[in-house]
């Protein structure tokens, strides 16, 4: 180590240093002036150190936050001085001389050692400051050790890192592509990858058995806890490889990786299996948070002919809960309000009491064999509450219920906040209707269809499942995969339901049109989200807690000022003009 600014770390010195000379260096933390004995905390990455003197000339322009390099003496001390809550409360170094490196203003935006309780906003402009505390900046520490620890897992598991393009093609993946103009070739366009998903079909047609990389995705959409502009996954792919063969894959990632660096209970591989269908039904969502053991029943057919209007011809949803016949009617209005926030007209629910009858807002509307029904359908036993979800659209009504569970199982305190509780979501479907009617990819468009050909020339297109997959993990999507399309003509079919001539899949994606004519392998494949990962794990509340650099959940930049303007001159070169 170089002795120019210092020879030891603060938080690395201990009693063995006790009666040596050292040098340190780092920010000040704080001074104090036990009237002419004056405490400074030294930190750095490693910890803090207290230094202390009777000469109060050499902290003259001194201020917190300032960086300095001190000389001095390692010495105990008064055990009545011990501070347990630092690795060197039982020493102190008394300074013989002082320097400072980069003086601090006097005023800080905000204390560092609570700003990850500060606006998020005022944060994000002073990131470097915010960094300084220590709880934001063991999330980028740890970022490395989980970095590390998949790197070192996908080297076990015999895969390759191949780093692929940012500069690419735009193409449609489900979300806004980021456009960059280009200044040679008017009027055309590069964009960066929402993932890397035709390149990595590209390394397994070019002979790579089992890819993988730490790849950087970007996509233009709204930003929440969970998404951001940019984020990063671990990509991987395999060559002749199964579904099966990537859950197994995925399972040891997932598990292993969470068992290793999480400090909470790891569901067992291996993780339960779903599909979207039952998800959808039962949770009400297709990223269900298992912990929460309530499950939605679908009681539509009761009601088909129901003279209460609001359930007659509807989508029907119900959540029972046993045992909750005895809570007050405030507890039931917060309910009632949360339903009402959420865009519900309210929500109905019925008791069933001890002697076989109902008591509830809307009992009164329901027949006698409409009650029967819902005893043998919602297996109600006594003092079991039924909730009612009801749309004239289906896809409202399952939205719903879902945050409707979601809710209850908040309010009753039914989620295990100690567990990671996995699943895998599959049998998508390949396609959905959009806002005009058409049929749209409502998943990876390069996923391959069950049953293949067949499927495509002979099924309903709303029946057609896809070989695509997600890993969820209390109510977060994890990952998102699928056994690739590797077939030329079944390619050209699957776009063209979709509403894709030929010629616009060859020159779209002219690569994998070509390349699937010189011999393609099966090939499946995953992306974990490495963001939400590391949230999970730090236990943190969104994903700009865990990125160095984040932009603000509106999509701006608060500390190098994107979005930004730019000269007329620039516009000029990639001649673009604001409109």
């Amino acid at each position: 180590m170089t002795d120019k600014y210092r020879t030891a770390y603060p938080g690395k010195v201990d009693e063995a240093f006790i009666g040596k000379d050292i040098m340190l260096a780092g920010w000040v933390e704080n001074i104090r002036d036990h009237g002419g004995v004056i405490f400074v905390d030294l930190r750095d990455e490693t910890g803090v150190m207290q230094l202390v003197s009777n000469d109060d000339s050499i902290f003259n322009g001194l201020s917190k936050e300032s960086t300095i390099t001190i000389k001095g003496m390692v010495r105990k001390r008064d055990e009545d001085d011990y501070n347990p809550n630092i690795s060197t409360g039982t020493i102190e170094v008394l300074i013989s001389t002082l320097k400072i490196l980069g003086k601090a203003v006097n005023v800080l935006p905000f204390d560092i050692k609570i700003s990850h309780e500060v606006n998020e906003e005022l944060r994000l402009k002073y990131r470097y400051l915010d960094l300084r505390n220590k709880k934001v900046h063991d999330n980028i520490v740890f970022r490395s050790t989980l970095l590390k620890f998949l790197r070192n897992k996908m080297d076990q598991l015999k895969f390759t890192e191949v780093q692929t393009p940012i500069i690419s093609a735009s193409s449609p993946e489900g979300a806004r592509d980021f456009l960059i103009p280009s200044r040679k070739y008017k009027g055309k366009f590069y964009a960066l990858p929402q993932a890397p998903q035709i390149y990595k079909q590209l390394l397994m047609v070019s002979g790579f058995d089992r890819y993988y990389q730490i790849a950087p995705c970007f996509r233009d959409e709204d930003g929440r806890s969970d998404r951001s502009l940019e984020f990063y996954q671990l990509d991987f792919e395999m060559s002749f490889a199964t579904e099966e063969d990537v859950y197994q894959i995925g399972e040891e990632i997932f598990y292993d990786t969470f068992k290793t660096l999480g400090e909470k209970e790891v569901s067992p591989r291996p993780f339960r299996r779903i599909s979207y269908k039952e998800s959808m039904l039962k949770y009400g969502t297709d990223k269900p948070d298992l912990r929460n053991p309530l499950e939605i029943i679908d009681i539509s057919s009761i009601f088909t002919e129901s003279e209460f209007k609001p359930f007659r011809g509807s989508t029907v949803r119900a959540i029972k809960i046993d045992g909750i016949a005895d809570r007050s009617n405030s507890w039931f209005n917060g309910i009632v309000d949360y339903a009402s926030s959420i865009g519900m007209p309210g929500i109905g629910y019925v008791t069933y009491l001890e002697d076989g009858t109902f008591k509830g807002p809307i009992d009164k509307f329901l027949t006698a064999e409409e009650r029967t029904n819902m005893i043998k359908v919602a297996k109600l036993t006594a003092n079991s509450v039924l909730f009612f979800i009801a749309s004239r659209d289906e896809k409202i009504a399952v939205k719903q219920a879902g945050m409707i569970r979601t809710f209850l199982g908040n309010k009753l305190e039914l989620i295990d906040k100690n567990k990671f509780e996995f699943c895998i979501i599959n049998d998508f479907p390949m396609y959905e209707l959009n806002d005009d009617g058409k049929f749209d990819f409502s998943h990876n468009p390069f996923s391959m269809p069950k049953g293949g050909m067949d499927a495509l020339n002979n099924d309903e297109i709303e029946n057609i499942i896809a070989y695509q997959y997600d890993f969820v993990c209390n109510g977060y999507e994890m990952a998102s995969g699928a056994v690739r399309n590797h077939d030329i003509e079944i390619m050209k079919r699957v776009f063209a339901i979709a509403g894709y001539s030929e010629e616009e899949v060859k020159e779209r994606f002219k690569s994998l049109y070509t390349a699937f004519q010189y011999g393609v392998p099966p090939h499946a494949g995953m992306a974990p989200g490495i963001d939400r990962m590391e949230m999970l794990l730090r236990d943190e509340p969104n994903l700009r807690e865990v990125q160095a650099f984040p932009v603000s959940v509106s999509g701006i930049d608060q500390l190098m000022g994107s979005p930004c303007e730019v000269s007329e001159e620039q516009l000029r070169e990639i001649h673009l003009k604001v409109r």
